[in-house]
């Protein structure tokens, strides 16, 4: 079985977004955001469900007017998982959703207006344990700091996250966390990187407009994760123009591959060939179908021979390989049973949620030991 990831994570302050905890030793929070219409309530609610049985971590919901705000509010009486609420320019919305009981709110200070506007905001913000994050993005950018750098630089985006971080400073208010993020890769990378050394607050991380489910995936990873292996990101956002709730398994997936978070089947599976002894592709698609409602974490390898397959079956908690004349199965490293390729599906699905409910057991009363 796999050890713990080896990388170091950069030392931040905690803040908490309702009841999840966010920055310091907190593990690395996964959150989405809606794209139905936030006054369409019953929409809402249905995709933030979603979003909460994919596991996400936190939700962000756009509030553009007084009537989103209303809304928001009755939103936020039907669902569990903590609401961000986005809003720019006008503070009133700010101030009606944090009595509401919003549990962050993204707003950029400078965008907000005058002094006394961002202090009701903070003070609003202060007095019911709101934290804030404050949000850059290299498509809205300040007309000055286009002018100064001609065009979006990762210096550009810090010198902008800072200006807005000065406005918490001066009113004393720490709880918040920061994004600059930008849609090319290696502009949000090091605008994470030069940011990381100015400030102690936890940083959201993101790809902005990253594309579609394929491309977006591929451009996130790469991004997200040179940062996280350096120890960069307390929160994560995969921006994909998909349903969210594929943001959700994206961003798992990523945190699973450099071993920061583990949630649900770890799969190794070869990418198959002519050695290959059943059809891996097919048993892949449709196992991972089967077990996507699992949430302990497993390793599963799926490999097709035995060049490569006993190797990797032994590693994980149950593995494949395939052979002649019957595929062999590995648990706990132990080769444990034979299956043929009639029915192959069925019984690794079976195995595997054995594996989950025993594992799920032997957690609880780790746990219950204290």
């Amino acid at each position: 079985m796999h050890c713990e990831s080896p990388i170091k994570r950069r030392p931040s302050r905690k803040i908490w977004v309702g009841s999840v905890p966010v920055g310091g030793d907190a593990p690395i929070a996964v959150q989405s955001m809606t794209n139905t219409e936030t006054c369409d309530v019953e929409a809402t609610v249905g995709q933030i469900r979603r979003l909460e049985d994919a596991g996400a971590d936190i939700v962000r919901v756009s509030v553009p007017s007084m009537e989103a705000a209303e809304a928001f509010g009755r939103i936020k009486q039907q669902v569990r998982v903590p609401l961000v609420a986005d809003i720019h320019f006008d503070y009133q919305i700010a101030l009606r959703v944090a009595e509401l009981g919003v549990d962050c709110l993204r707003i950029n200070p400078g965008n907000i207006g005058r002094e006394d506007r961002v202090k009701a905001v903070v003070e609003a913000a202060r007095d019911k344990g709101i934290p804030i994050r404050i949000g850059v993005n290299a498509g809205s950018l300040e007309k000055d700091l286009q002018k100064k750098y001609g065009e979006p630089t990762p210096e550009a985006l810090v010198e902008s996250a800072l200006r807005h971080v000065e406005h918490l400073d001066r009113l004393n208010f720490p709880d918040f966390k920061v994004s600059v993020k930008a849609s090319d890769v290696f502009m949000a990378v090091e605008a994470y990187r030069l940011l990381a050394k100015q400030i102690e607050q936890p940083l959201h991380l993101g790809i902005t407009e990253a594309g579609g489910l394929r491309s977006g995936t591929v451009k996130s990873a790469v991004g997200l994760g040179m940062l996280l292996a350096e120890g960069i990101g307390d929160t994560i956002r995969i921006s994909l123009a998909a349903d969210p709730v594929e943001e959700i398994k994206v961003g798992y997936d990523i945190l699973k591959s450099l071993r920061l978070r583990s949630r649900g089947i770890n799969f190794i599976a070869c990418p198959s060939c002519s050695r290959q002894n059943f059809d891996v592709v097919k048993t892949m698609n449709e196992l991972e179908q089967r077990v996507e409602d699992l949430l302990v974490p497993l390793d599963v390898a799926v490999i097709g021979c035995v060049v490569n397959g006993p190797g990797e079956a032994k590693e994980a908690h149950i593995g494949l390989t395939g052979g002649t004349p019957n595929n062999l199965v590995y648990i706990d490293g132990a080769p444990a049973s034979k299956l043929t390729n009639d029915n192959l599906v069925d019984e690794l699905e079976k195995l595997i949620r054995r594996k989950a409910a025993e594992k799920a057991e032997a957690d609880a009363a780790v746990i219950a030991r204290g």
